[in-house]
């Protein structure tokens, strides 16, 4: 076989179903060998950044690694921003770019451009083809380096002349990277030390991270909370993984958090974090972040222990794994003496998520923001499990971080580290290509929704049935919000006012599409899209000025929130 047959073969081994991608002339060898000889569906996408986001979505939602295929040059380069999306929240993408012969590469050639080069630091690692007889392993090795340990995404460029040339078979396929075993296994000492800890604190908190997702880990973390009897918090990429309808639950912390999962944090004499980078959204000022509490930190990632917080006890390994260990540790433990959490923590806490709690129930025009997500979570509640909903990239994110309440983790996704405008709906193509027996929302806003929604078209071309339920102001609203606390209203640039009319961009596409001005049509309207089978467009006209509340201001505090 030839090397474009050989990279197919390999990912049919790797048990790949689906790919997305824009053929461009650097990779029609490896699309004619897609042409007839394959099981793998291809989605063609119309952009070759949402190519990139939909495998990240299909990863993200069905825990499996995510595949997406570009041309050469400025197809490569339109994949890097889903790249370092997916690199950020540690999601498993396999990125294969065309390349020019390599005879070729170096001198300029037409559409050639170094995406090795670009995409180094935006990988986990990333491989130009230079040996046909390599591809076998190669793609053997990228699979596993993208899905194992620390997730992310690896690029794998493939030159011309190496699609074209015949394999002899002369190496053997062998999965081994040199180097690379990734510590799965925490330590006894310190998990065993990490539970007497916890046992002994009055006022723990759990803070779980992406990292329980990823690890799928969620059952464990449910088990040991509730063993300990410890409160949980989160962060956005962890929504989900304990869930949020529990009395143990304080929801989402950080910025835009639960002000009761905020106070904890800050008044914890022990928190457990596990599977958490520390970013700046969560912690704020770093400096005032926790003062009166130890820190347990537990990543399989050695280098995020340490690097923005403090760790008084380190724990490098798997969450599942840890939290499987610490969970029989406990009981043990448990038999002996009981935990010190007192019931006078827990009474705190709910006093707070009492004094704290927000009204959603408006019933004004313009609609407010908080009276769409009540709906959405009434139409989701229905049955949890059959809904996944995404997000963009503003307001509209942060309202859904805020209020939508979750259960089961998967199935709120959006763009975390990295905040990519136009995410969103390219990750609900991919999540209901992963999951086709859920309904995909994606809630969006009038800005966001613009970059991407020519793939509407590869929605009605491969009956991907995505509701988009557009948030619109006809502002960037989250910076224009912004611009109104910290500028002095100086609204520079972040008014849209020739918005097209999205209900006719979804007619003219085939798709449902439906304008709600009034609070009592959103339910209805959401769920009549649903029920149209089409891809879809609710256009929702909400205030301009409604903010997101409460919010720690760039640097701050995280218990001093901005209120009103």
């Amino acid at each position: 076989m030839n090397g474009a047959e050989a990279l197919i073969r390999g990912m049919e081994k790797e048990n790949v179903k689906h790919i997305f991608g824009i053929l461009g002339g650097a990779i029609m060898d490896v699309y004619d060998v897609l042409y007839d000889n394959t099981d793998i569906e291809h989605i063609l996408c119309r952009h070759e950044q949402v190519a990139a986001h939909a495998a990240s979505g299909y990863a993200r939602a069905s825990g499996k690694t995510g595949t997406c295929f570009s041309t050469s040059g400025p197809g490569a380069t339109n994949l890097v921003t889903g790249i370092t999306d997916s690199f950020i929240d540690s999601v498993p993408v396999i990125a294969v770019t065309g390349q020019v012969p390599t005879t070729a590469i170096g001198g300029d050639a037409f559409q050639e451009a170094d995406v090795v080069g670009i995409t180094m630091p935006i990988t986990k690692h990333n491989y130009l083809i230079e040996d046909q007889e390599e591809i076998p392993s190669i793609v053997r090795n990228a699979y596993h380096l993208a899905g194992t340990g620390r997730p992310g995404p690896v690029l794998i460029d493939f030159p011309k002349d190496m699609q074209r040339a015949e394999l002899k078979g002369k190496k053997k396929c062998e999965a081994c990277i040199e180097g690379y075993k990734p510590t799965l296994k925490g330590h006894p000492k310190q998990m065993k030390k990490a539970v007497e800890m916890l046992m002994n604190a009055e006022r723990p908190v759990i803070l779980a991270g992406g990292g329980c997702t990823i690890s799928g880990s969620s059952k464990q973390l449910y088990e040991f909370a509730n063993l300990l009897k410890i409160p949980v918090t989160t962060t956005s990429m962890g929504k989900g993984t304990f869930p949020e309808n529990h009395p143990l639950s304080l929801g989402m912390v950080g910025m835009h958090g639960k002000k009761w999962a905020n106070y904890a944090i800050q008044e914890a004499d022990l928190i457990f974090v596990i599977g958490c980078r520390f970013s700046d959204r969560i912690t704020a000022a770093v400096k005032h972040f926790a003062p009166k509490a130890k820190m347990i930190h537990a990543d399989i990632d050695p280098s995020e222990i340490g690097k923005n917080v403090r760790a008084d006890l380190p724990i490098v390994g798997d969450a599942k794994h840890v939290l499987t260990e610490m969970i029989a540790f406990a009981k043990q433990k448990a038999k002996k003496e009981k935990s010190k959490a007192t019931t006078e923590w827990g009474k705190k806490i709910d006093g707070w998520k009492k004094e704290f709690k927000k009204d959603m129930n408006f019933d004004t025009c313009p609609i407010k923001p908080q009276r769409v997500i009540k709906e959405i979570q009434d139409i989701i509640d229905t049955d949890q499990k059959k809904f996944i909903i995404t997000t963009e990239v503003g307001r509209n994110q942060l309202w859904c971080m805020h209020y939508l309440k979750f259960n089961n983790p998967r199935h709120f996704l959006t763009s975390g580290g990295l905040g990519t405008m136009g995410a969103g709906f390219p990750m609900a193509i991919g999540a209901k290509v992963a999951k086709p027996e859920c309904t995909l929302i994606n809630v969006a806003g009038d800005g966001s929704f613009q970059m991407t929604m020519q793939d509407l078209a590869t929605c009605m071309a491969h009956d991907i049935p995505v509701v988009n339920v557009i948030l619109h102001d006809k502002s960037l609203g989250n910076v224009r919000m912004w611009q109104a606390l910290f500028y002095n209203k100086r609204y520079s640039c972040t008014d849209l006012d020739c918005n097209p009319d999205f209900e006719k961009i979804a007619e003219a596409y085939g798709a449902y599409g439906k304008v709600v001005e009034r609070p009592g049509e959103i339910k209805e309207t959401i769920e009549e899209a649903i029920k149209s089978g089409k891809p879809a467009i609710v256009d929702i006209r909400i205030d301009k000025d409604e903010w997101v509340y409460p919010m720690v201001p760039p640097g701050g505090k995280i218990h001093e929130m901005i209120e009103d």
